[in-house]
C-alpha cells in the first residue's frame, strides 16, 4: 500500500493528529491509532509525517514528537504597553486580551494599531488559591498604524551622536539622534522627537529633534512636554475660531418662541468654586398634580455645533476638554464653553432638557424631553449647597433640602438594584503664582456632590431608554439601522475580582465573589467600612481598577457599575463630544427623523473612548509630576505610609496625609533581606 495513493489513510493521520491537538504522538502511537481500521507500517507513517512536515501540516514539537500545525492566525487591534515592557493587544475580534511578550513587541509603541500573530503557546498567569490561568500569547507582525510619530523626552548628547529617553513609561525605546538632526538642543534638554525611521537591523528607532521645551524640572517645561506628549492644544485653528466667533451673543427672538419657556421657573447651577463652563442646571417648582416638576437643563451646545462644521471636527478630534492641575485644555473655543453656551446667572441661554415629574418618594411619574430657555437665578458651588445642606438655612434653603431628599431615595434605590457606590477622593493642589504647589488638599465626595450626580444619572439613563427604543414609524430597512450612542460598561473578569478579594482578605474585609448581585452589595460594603481608614484610597482604587473599562458603543450591554440596563452621555456637552452626538439624536427622533448610519455612530464612539484615554492619562501624569514637584524638597523627612504594590525589584508606598506615591527599591531595604514572592 502506498500512502499517497490513498487519501484515506492520508487524511485519517490528519484526523487522529486534529484532534490529538495541542498533545502530541510519536510515530508508535500514530500507528497503534491506525491499526485499529486497516493494517499500516511505521515505515509508512513516518514517510507520511515527512510529507506532511514539508507540506506544513504537521509540526515536531520535540524530537519524534508530532502535533498538527494550526494555520497562522491574526488579529488586528490596539496595543497597549505596561511599563515593565510587555504588552496588550486589545483585539477589534472580540478575543481576550492577547500577551505579547516584550521580545515579540517589535517596533510598536503604545497605542499603536498592529497585526498580531497568534503563537502556538499560551502564557499561564497565577490567580487565587494556586489556581491558574492561560491567556493568549501573540507577536506583533505588522505596525499598521502609528498612534503618534512625535515624544517628549529628555536629550543626552554625546561627542557624535545622542539619545532622547522618552518621558512616558510605556515607551521603552530610547531614540538614536544622528549629530545632524540634534538641532541645537543642549544635554539634558526637555525635546520633542519625531520617528524619523526604524528598520529591522536597528535595535533603536533613528529620531529627530523638532522642538526644544527647555530645562527639566520647570514648570511651564514640564506642563507643555505632558500637553504636547499626549497631544493637546490650548489653541484652535483659525476657521474654529471664526466659526465660534461668528455666533451671536443675542438670542434672537424667533429662536425662542420654537422652545419650552422655562425662564420664570427657580432655576440654579452648582459647579466647583474655579469652574466657568456651566453645562448643566435644576429648575424646581410644584406641578399642579401636586408632584414635583424637576428639570435638569443642559446647554445646548448641538444648536451652535452642527455636524461637520469647523467647530465639529476640531471637537470630535479633540473629544473632551482635559483637566490639567494648572489649567483646563477645552474641547470648544471659550467664546461657547465659557460665554453663549455656559449657563450663567441672570442670563438668558438656550437649553435641551429632561423634565420629570415625581412624588416625595422621587418616583417618577412623567417625563418630557425638549428644546428649552432658562434664566438662571443663581449660581452656587458645591461648598456653598453643602453649608446650607448641613445647617439646613440660606438662599433657596427649602429648595436645595428638598432635591437634596430626592437624591438620597433615588441613590438609596440605586444601591438596591446593584450600583456600585464609588467615593474616589481626588488630589488637588495649592499652587503659587508661578505654579508651584505649596500645599497638597483632597477634593472629597460630599452630599452637595452627590446630589447633583443622581441628578445627571436620571437624565442620562432615562434619555438612554428613550433612544433604545426603535420609533413605530420606521420601515423595516430603517428599523435594521436604527442605532443610538451607549455609555457601557461590561462586567469584572473573574479573576480581577479574585484579586481584588485577594487583597481586601489582607486587610480583613471579605468579598463575597459568588454571584454577582452579591458581589456588588459586597463592593458597596467594603467601601463603607474603609472610609476615614489609611488604607481607604488604596481599597478604593483597586476597586476600580478591578472593573472593566467603560467606553461608548452603539451596542448596548447595560453598565455594570452603576447597575443600569441602559446608559448614554447626555449632561456634558461642553466637555464632551459623545453628549453632542446623543443630543442630535434625540432632537431627530422628537422631530419624527431618524439618524441611521450606525458605521458612522460607531466609529464617533470608538474616537470618543480613544480620546477619554488620553485625556485620563494626561491628567494623571500632570498630578505625578505635581506630586514629585512637591515632594522635591521633603527629602530625609519622615512619613507613614500604606504599601500599594509590589515587584521584584521594590515596593510602591503611598503617603496618606497626601496620597503622594513612591517606589522603595529592594536593594535600599537594610533592615533585612527581602525575596519578592509572587
Amino acid at each position: 500500500m502506498k500512502h499517497h495513493k490513498n487519501d484515506y489513510v492520508y487524511s485519517h493521520v490528519l484526523d487522529i493528529l486534529k484532534k490529538r491537538y495541542p498533545r502530541t504522538m510519536n510515530y508508535k502511537q500514530i500507528t497503534a491509532r491506525l491499526r485499529e481500521y486497516f493494517p499500516v507500517t511505521q515505515n509508512e507513517v513516518e514517510e507520511i509525517i515527512r510529507e506532511m512536515q514539508q507540506k506544513e501540516l504537521v509540526v515536531e514539537k520535540k524530537k519524534g514528537r508530532y502535533t498538527f500545525k494550526q494555520p497562522d492566525q491574526y488579529v488586528t487591534g490596539i496595543i497597549e504597553f505596561t511599563n515593565r515592557g510587555e504588552a496588550y493587544l486589545l483585539s477589534e475580534e472580540g478575543h481576550e486580551d492577547i500577551y505579547i511578550h516584550p521580545d515579540d513587541t517589535d517596533k510598536a509603541f503604545h497605542g499603536d494599531y498592529v497585526k498580531v500573530k497568534l503563537l502556538d503557546k499560551k502564557k499561564r498567569k497565577k490567580r487565587e488559591k494556586g489556581k491558574k490561568r492561560k491567556i493568549m500569547m501573540g507577536k506583533v507582525v505588522e505596525v499598521i498604524k502609528r498612534a503618534k510619530t512625535q515624544f517628549v523626552g529628555n536629550i543626552q548628547v554625546k561627542e557624535d551622536y545622542a539619545f532622547v529617553i522618552p518621558d512616558f513609561a510605556k515607551i521603552h525605546k530610547d531614540f538614536f539622534i544622528y549629530p545632524e538632526n540634534i538641532n541645537g538642543a543642549k544635554n539634558g534638554d526637555k525635546v520633542v522627537v519625531e520617528l524619523v525611521k526604524w528598520k529591522d537591523e536597528d535595535k533603536n528607532p533613528i529620531g529627530k529633534v523638532v522642538k526644544v521645551l527647555g530645562k527639566p524640572g520647570k514648570h511651564q517645561t514640564e506642563i507643555h512636554a505632558i500637553m504636547f506628549e499626549f497631544g493637546l492644544s490650548e489653541e484652535f485653528p483659525e476657521d474654529v475660531n471664526a466659526e465660534a466667533e461668528s455666533i451671536p451673543d443675542i438670542i434672537p427672538p424667533s429662536e425662542i418662541g420654537k422652545r419650552e419657556d422655562f425662564r420664570d421657573v427657580l432655576t440654579f447651577t452648582i459647579d466647583p468654586i474655579d469652574a466657568k463652563d456651566f453645562d448643566d442646571a435644576l429648575s424646581i417648582r410644584k406641578h399642579h398634580s401636586g408632584l414635583w416638576e424637576i428639570g435638569i437643563h443642559i446647554a445646548d451646545v448641538s444648536h451652535y455645533v452642527k455636524p461637520n462644521s469647523a467647530l465639529d471636527r476640531e471637537a470630535l478630534l479633540r473629544g473632551t476638554s482635559v483637566y490639567l492641575v494648572d489649567r483646563t485644555v477645552p474641547m470648544l473655543p471659550e467664546k461657547l464653553s465659557n460665554n453663549v453656551c455656559s449657563l450663567r446667572p441672570n442670563e438668558d441661554r438656550l437649553c435641551f432638557s429632561a423634565v420629570f415629574l415625581m412624588d416625595d418618594h422621587a418616583r417618577v411619574h412623567h417625563q418630557w424631553f425638549g428644546k428649552t430657555i432658562i434664566h438662571s437665578n443663581r449660581r452656587f458651588t458645591y461648598e456653598e449647597v453643602q453649608e446650607i445642606l448641613e445647617n439646613k438655612k440660606g438662599e433657596y434653603a427649602e429648595e436645595l433640602l428638598l432635591l437634596d431628599k430626592l437624591a438620597k431615595k433615588m441613590r438609596e434605590e440605586r444601591m438596591k438594584n446593584g450600583s456600585i457606590i464609588f467615593d474616589k477622593i481626588e488630589v488637588k493642589f495649592h499652587l503659587d503664582e508661578a505654579g508651584i504647589p505649596t500645599g497638597v488638599y483632597f477634593k472629597v465626595q460630599k452630599d452637595a456632590h452627590r446630589l447633583i450626580e443622581d441628578f445627571m444619572l436620571l437624565a442620562n439613563k432615562s434619555v438612554a431608554k428613550f433612544l433604545s427604543e426603535v420609533p413605530d414609524y420606521l420601515d423595516k430597512k430603517s428599523r435594521s439601522r436604527y442605532a443610538s450612542v451607549y455609555r457601557v460598561h461590561d462586567s469584572p473578569s473573574e479573576e480581577k475580582l479574585e484579586e481584588f478579594a485577594r487583597v481586601c482578605a489582607n486587610f480583613g474585609y471579605r468579598l463575597d465573589i459568588r454571584n454577582p448581585q452579591k458581589t456588588v452589595h459586597s463592593i458597596n460594603k467594603i467601601l463603607e467600612e474603609v472610609k476615614g481608614k489609611k488604607e481607604a484610597n488604596m481599597i478604593e482604587m483597586l476597586a476600580i481598577r478591578s472593573m472593566a473599562k467603560a467606553i461608548y458603543s452603539t451596542e448596548n450591554i447595560g453598565h455594570y457599575g452603576l447597575g443600569f440596563e441602559y446608559y448614554t452621555h447626555f449632561t456634558s456637552p461642553i466637555r464632551r463630544y459623545p453628549d453632542i452626538l446623543v443630543h442630535r439624536l434625540l432632537e431627530a427622533r422628537l422631530n419624527g427623523k431618524v439618524y441611521s448610519n450606525k458605521d458612522e455612530l460607531e466609529y464617533f464612539c470608538k474616537k470618543s473612548s480613544e480620546r477619554e484615554r488620553v485625556a485620563t492619562d494626561a491628567e494623571r501624569a500632570s498630578v505625578r509630576y505635581k506630586q514629585v514637584e512637591y515632594m522635591m524638597d521633603k527629602t530625609d523627612q519622615v512619613f507613614k505610609a500604606v504599601i500599594s504594590g509590589i515587584t521584584e525589584w521594590g515596593i510602591y508606598a503611598e503617603i496618606t496625609e497626601n496620597l503622594c506615591e513612591g517606589m522603595i527599591r529592594l536593594r535600599d531595604m537594610k533592615d533585612d533581606f527581602y525575596i519578592y514572592d509572587p
